[in-house]
């Protein structure tokens, strides 16, 4: 069933989050106003190496006071493209670069209250370049077993949505390559 949209207002906005009311009408007739976050979207990245490795980061988040492993990812800036950006935030935040990247998923983590995109990539390989040029996203940097990941889930070691999304997709070829 669709929903009806009267018309939206916004009442907070910034450069990296809007929160707006939608005016919208339920299929019963129900009207009223809907909170909807609007995000600037998101690109992430997944590198694996030769030996079936994730190029990984520990990090914090301060928002649920969390520790846990995350892949690259970052905004996608106006003047660039999705797998522009995840190749500029492998770059950045684990030193890093990869030559190439191929679209691995698309996602919306909450489209019930947000319109946020997760773009999904994939690269096969990477060279290391120095220390990560952002200082301020992780702990530390490290090549994970792909082996390992099912385990760090079930931990809820890894508990981000673009992460979740782009390791469980790398599972599920990993074991649709075995299959086929």
């Amino acid at each position: 069933m669709r929903w009806t949209v009267h018309g939206e207002r916004q009442i907070y906005t910034n450069p990296w989050v809007n929160l707006c009311l939608v005016d919208v009408q339920q299929p019963d007739g129900r009207r009223w106003e809907h909170h909807v976050v609007r995000l600037r979207h998101l690109a992430v990245a997944a590198v694996v190496d030769e030996q079936k490795r994730v190029l990984m980061m520990w990090r914090h988040r301060f928002i649920t006071d969390v520790w846990g492993w995350e892949l690259p990812m970052g905004l996608i800036e106006p003047d660039e493209t999705p797998e522009q950006a995840a190749a500029r935030e492998v770059e950045e935040e684990t030193g890093w670069r990869v030559e190439s990247m191929k679209h691995l998923v698309y996602a919306q983590p909450a489209n019930g209250i947000t319109d946020s995109e997760h773009h999904v990539f994939r690269a096969d390989g990477a060279t290391y370049i120095g220390p990560p040029t952002e200082l301020n996203e992780t702990d530390r940097v490290e090549w994970v077993p792909m082996s390992e990941i099912r385990g760090m889930i079930d931990r809820r070691e890894v508990v981000s949505s673009g992460s979740l999304v782009g390791l469980l997709y790398l599972l599920l070829d990993e074991a649709t390559s075995i299959i086929g």
